[in-house]
């Protein structure tokens, strides 16, 4: 098996097993900030709550219906942010999208190994519709960080 095979492998492992088993689900308590998204096109559905401290993600958890993707995206996006300042998480966000949206032909997303185990999502750039599923729980968390906060996001 060539190095390829087995890293698209261990990343087709790690998004089933965040789908299957997510991690941070429920209602941050005390909540400071919420947002809803809603992918239409899927079905997807994520309530977001966040307990931000001074500027940092105290607290982040999501409960939700949805594909593999979606969820697997939500469980390891709350991981990748838990105890980050928000102006980091935001700039992650902006690395994420860029990662998931990148032309297709590209061997090498930009930043995807800096990104740890969120590049497991690269290969979702190669299928226009699972993108949304992906960046559904990241246009969210965007949402609830905005100044004017909580917020419903769609994907449409």
């Amino acid at each position: 098996m060539s190095d390829d095979a087995e890293l698209d492998e261990l990343y087709q492992e790690l998004i089933m097993d965040h789908g299957r088993r997510p991690r941070n689900t429920g209602v941050a308590e005390p909540c400071s900030h919420r947002a809803h998204g809603h992918n239409p096109l899927c079905g997807d559905k994520l309530a977001l709550t966040l307990r931000v401290d001074g500027d940092v993600i105290a607290d982040v958890k999501f409960l939700g219906e949805g594909c593999a993707i979606s969820t697997a995206s939500a469980s390891l996006m709350t991981q990748a942010v838990k105890g980050r300042p928000v102006t980091e998480v935001l700039d992650l966000y902006h690395r994420f999208h860029a990662l998931v949206t990148a032309d297709a032909g590209e061997t090498a997303p930009p930043d995807a190994e800096a990104l740890g185990k969120l590049a497991a999502f690269a290969g979702v750039r190669r299928f226009p519709t699972r993108v949304k599923c992906a960046s559904l729980a990241w246009h969210t968390l965007e949402a609830a960080l905005r100044p004017e906060g909580a917020s419903t996001v769609t994907t449409e």
